[in-house]
Parts: structure tokens; C-alpha cells; sequence
């Protein structure tokens, strides 16, 4: 199997390809699998930095790196997607973990918190992240913040970087 290759730029510099092949993975995931009508292209990409991951010509993971004082006071992963062909494959924890990694380095030795659905609750608790939030309907599926402390975020090989 093809390694992954990742990318991490702002929008502006994302290539239209990309671009597409992100929106296109957001909205097959969210918008048709979740069966969830609701407003992807929210006007906020354009001021965030986006991961993606392709395996060959294949975009197959994807995040949203989202500034602090955007969506909350603090950075923000959002967006996170895996397409259904590598579900199941630990590609959503590399994923993470790269997200993780990039936002150390965009913002270091901040907390980052995230919005996450509340049934993927333990697999962030996993990657250090405390339930801060009641859960709260968001677009129909049941969400709780989470944050991650500025001293817990790992290096891409797990490891704990900022303290």
C-alpha cells in the first residue's frame, strides 16, 4: 500500500484540485454518509490552514486547522475526515496526530479545542483530549467540546512536545 504523502498550507495556497478533492471528501462523509443537511462551506476555510493526505492522485484524510479567536479562543482542529475506502485502517489517529503536530506548529504551547461528535468522544480522550462541555445537538448529531492541554500535544510519532 501506498505511503501517505501530507500537505499542510493555507488556503490560498491550496491548489484547485485540492480544494475540490477536500470539499468533495467533507461533503460525502458529513453531508451524505451522516445524512446531515447543513451549511460545509461555512465561510471560515478561507482563514484556516488545511491538511490533507493523499495516497497517490487520492486525497484519503483531511483537517481543518482553524485559528485562535476563530471558532473559539483557542486553535481548533475541525473538518476531520477519513474517506470510507481507509475507515477502520488507524488512518484517523495518523491523521490526528499530523493535525496535532501542525497546529503545535502554527500556534506552539497553546491548548487547542475541538467541537468533536460526541460518539468519538473516547478516541480524542485517546489523543489527550479532556471533555470541557455538556453535549449540545449541533446539525442533528450529539457534540462536546474537548481541549487538549498545551503541555500534551504530540509529535507526529506520539511523543509529547511543548512543555
Amino acid at each position: 500500500m501506498k505511503p501517505i504523502t501530507w500537505r499542510c498550507a493555507p488556503f490560498d495556497q491550496l491548489t484547485p484540485r485540492e480544494i475540490h478533492d477536500m470539499l468533495q471528501a467533507r461533503s460525502a462523509a458529513f453531508v451524505v454518509e451522516q445524512d446531515c443537511v447543513f451549511l460545509d462551506i461555512d465561510g471560515v476555510d478561507p482563514q484556516c490552514w488545511h491538511l490533507v493526505g493523499y495516497r497517490g492522485k487520492t486525497l484519503v484524510a483531511g483537517a481543518r486547522l482553524v485559528p485562535p479567536g476563530t471558532k473559539f479562543a483557542e486553535p481548533s482542529i475541525g473538518r476531520v475526515v477519513t474517506t470510507s475506502a481507509v475507515r477502520g485502517t488507524g488512518l484517523g489517529r495518523e491523521l490526528m496526530r499530523e493535525a496535532l503536530a501542525q497546529a503545535e506548529a502554527l500556534w506552539p504551547r497553546q491548548a487547542i479545542r475541538i467541537g468533536a461528535q460526541r460518539h468519538l468522544e473516547r478516541f480524542y480522550a485517546s489523543l489527550g483530549f479532556v471533555t470541557a462541555s455538556e453535549p449540545y445537538d449541533e446539525d442533528g448529531i450529539l457534540h462536546i467540546e474537548m481541549v487538549r492541554p498545551a503541555s500534551s500535544v504530540p509529535d507526529r510519532a506520539g511523543q509529547t512536545v511543548g512543555q
